[in-house]
């Protein structure tokens, strides 16, 4: 079981660092397929959230992706949030609902969002990757979604924020997403991430890079929190943390060193495929769980972790031809 853990754990800390979330949308439904209870569950995946945030976040920071004034902003939102979320949890296990509740509301919002950011990604012109060290005049480069931009100019109420790529949104804008969040994290165990970067890029209007980094920068909070809060409820289960997080360590340097190198509309569609599969596999055990057949219980968790697996591998497959093919083109030119 301890080599399971690692080996998800690095697969988990590549899409950790890539997409700008923990991966607990994988983590969580996982537990709760191999019999644990859904408060061991969820505090579990939120401890593993805040370790992986911490690797990742520091890489991100390197190539100059994290917006400290909008993730700011955001921990303030996503704190009230998450207590909401967690109350609920245990409000919903007392009655004996919580497994089923939250297996299900994983699907909808697996599926709905994965359909969405794969709708939107496919209608781009697949640009070309962006240096993530330059300056924020190539972070304008991206264009704001037109929900984004809507929401720009009708929601005008002061004060207003000016955040990387010269986007300016009001604060209260920020704050509704960030409670939003926060309540799904704390109930549902995960970062937010699956529901914040998406929410950072067309409600907000944040560049996919920024949006990406800051994401993980909130997550070392909204993790901690969460995890600490938990583990005060007997929540937290280190044998199952620990080697997790140990297999992430590598996981989270891989997946936000790729960033700088896969497209903006590569990284939405690999994000889009990664919840649809998500959604099918939850579901599917879900299903299982709910008739009593062993068999489905099982495929659902074995498309839970291959899933995982076969995203991570298209995204380190995709960073080293896209290394490669940099490399040929420079070498004639050299020469």
């Amino acid at each position: 079981m301890m080599a399971l853990f690692v080996g998800f754990g690095l697969v988990v800390g590549i899409l950790f660092g890539f997409f700008g979330m923990g991966g607990s949308f994988l983590v969580t439904p996982a537990l709760l397929m191999l019999g644990y209870d859904a408060s061991v569950a969820v505090g579990s995946g939120m401890a593993f959230v805040f370790g992986t945030a911490v690797i990742a976040t520091l890489k991100h920071h390197d190539l100059g992706q994290v917006d400290y004034k909008l993730g700011v902003i955001m921990i303030v939102g996503t704190t009230i949030g998450i207590e909401v979320g967690r109350a609920s949890v245990y409000y919903l296990e007392e009655l004996g609902l919580a497994g089923g509740v939250i297996s299900v509301a994983y699907v909808v919002l697996l599926g709905g969002i994965g359909l969405m950011v794969t709708r939107e990604a496919l209608k781009g012109d697949g640009g070309s990757g962006i240096d993530h060290e330059a300056a924020d005049k190539d972070l304008s480069e991206y264009e704001i979604p037109e929900v984004a931009k809507k929401i720009q100019r009708t929601v005008r109420i002061p004060p207003m924020v000016t955040l990387r790529g010269d986007i300016r949104v009001s604060a209260w804008v920020i704050t509704a997403v960030a409670f939003s969040t926060g309540l799904l994290s704390g109930f549902l165990g995960v970062g937010g991430g699956f529901i914040r970067m998406p929410a950072m890029i067309y409600a907000i209007g944040v560049p996919v890079p920024v949006a990406v980094g800051t994401d993980l920068f909130e997550i070392v909070f909204s993790g901690g929190i969460g995890s600490y809060l938990y583990g005060q409820g007997g929540g937290v289960d280190l044998a199952i943390v620990a080697p997790l997080l140990f297999g992430s360590a590598l996981g989270a340097r891989i997946g936000s060193a790729a960033t700088a190198i896969v497209d903006s509309d590569g990284i939405k569609i690999y994000f889009g495929g990664m919840l649809l599969a998500g959604a099918v596999a939850v579901g599917i055990g879900e299903v299982g769980s709910y008739l009593g057949n062993q068999l489905l219980e099982t495929l659902g968790l074995v498309l839970v972790i291959g899933a995982a697996v076969v995203v991570a591998g298209a995204i380190v497959y995709t960073t080293v031809a896209s290394l490669r093919a940099t490399r040929s083109q420079r070498a004639p030119a050299a020469d």
